[in-house]
């Protein structure tokens, strides 16, 4: 049976586009990484609203990419002769030295009952990071560009068996503000979930913290070391 799609019109027309912004930019936060080692240690060490800065940083590199492939900057990086392998290089430096700082702050407060009461770097640490990663460089280059460039998706026409029964029904439209609105929606109610369960998660579990700072210290070591034995490869 073949399922016709609703002719909506006016604002409810774009509620796929915005549903779908909010899902691309969830899926670009959520996954493990450097910038999610950063909250998790900002937000177990310090409480949310450190976790949520250091966020914001991430968020704020986005910004600038955005910025910088709307007016063909970012191109230089792909263009440009060593350059990527050069940001790819900084990036891991970058990274060993927050694993550090990270390890420091853990065990310091392993030592020590109570918080770490240093005052939070997380949205500084966090958009260095994310400025000096070509990843993401590359991701507004190809994904990206294709959010910006005014067209169309048919999410679930792409779909196999149900596909061309379901045409029609969850239609994105792409290099619409509304899709970027909820693109950055989505990348937001990451940012302010994620720090407030580790935050919830620490209040259960009294030692969680310093489990969280060294797990991130690891993440953010073994990702600077990936990154220079590629710039070293590459």
């Amino acid at each position: 049976m073949h399922l016709y799609p609703l002719e909506i019109s006016g604002p409810l027309a774009l509620v796929p586009t915005l549903f779908g912004g909010v899902v691309f930019g969830l899926a670009l936060a959520a996954p493990p990484g450097p910038m999610n080692a950063v909250i998790a240690e900002e937000s177990a060490l310090r409480g949310w609203w450190a976790g949520l800065s250091a966020g914001l940083g991430a968020m704020t590199a986005d910004l600038c990419f955005l910025v910088l492939s709307l007016v063909g900057v970012a191109t230089v990086v792909t263009e440009t002769p060593g350059l990527q392998r050069l940001m790819v290089a900084g990036g891991g430096l970058l990274m060993l030295w927050f694993a550090y700082g990270a390890a420091r702050d853990a065990g310091a407060l392993s030592a020590v009952e109570g918080d770490a009461t240093e005052e939070s770097h997380g949205f500084r640490k966090a958009l260095v990071l994310a400025l000096t990663n070509p990843y993401q460089v590359v991701f507004w280059l190809t994904v990206g560009v294709g959010l910006l460039q005014p067209g169309s998706v048919d999410v679930l026409a792409t779909l196999p068996a149900i596909g061309a029964d379901a045409a029609g029904l969850l239609v994105v439209r792409t290099g619409h503000p509304v899709l970027l609105v909820g693109f950055f929606c989505g990348i937001g109610l990451w940012i302010t979930g994620f720090p407030a369960a580790i935050v919830a998660a620490r209040q259960r579990v009294e030692r969680l913290a310093p489990v969280v700072a060294w797990a991130s210290a690891a993440v953010l070591a073994g990702s600077g070391l990936l990154f220079l034995a590629q710039a070293a490869l590459s």
